[in-house]
């Protein structure tokens, strides 16, 4: 078990979002609270990007985070986009057939685009 490591950053008013280790039923109650902290009632929507590059680990819990927080954001009127290359956990988001509702892409810098896609006004 690898330990989960969460790191923030702000680019340019899109929050970035660094997974780094297992994301699992354990750990996962972790990103969903860190995540909740950008749609909270009386914040500003603003574009996510969860990057799992570094993400050793994916099951059903974590996933659930990403899918809830993806729903959270549209009813926001704002994105989120995970950007992701590790196979391993690609295979959990594409056995769900998950893909395209997450936003799935290849490099931080596609994901930074696709989040920015409907950035609020």
């Amino acid at each position: 078990m690898t330990p989960l490591d969460l790191k923030y950053e702000d680019r340019d008013g899109t929050a970035v979002i660094t997974v780094a280790g297992d994301l699992d039923i354990s750990t996962a109650p972790r990103l969903r609270e860190m995540l909740l902290t950008f749609s909270e009632e009386g914040t500003d929507p603003v574009p996510l990007v969860v990057d799992l590059d570094a993400c050793t680990f994916l099951d059903v819990p974590g996933v659930a985070v990403l899918v809830g927080a993806a729903r959270r954001q549209e009813a926001r009127g704002a994105q989120l986009a995970v950007a992701c290359t590790a196979e391993a956990v690609l295979r959990v988001i594409r056995t769900l057939g998950l893909l395209a509702h997450l936003r799935v892409c290849g490099s931080l810098d596609e994901a930074l685009a696709r989040a920015a896609e409907a950035k609020p006004q």
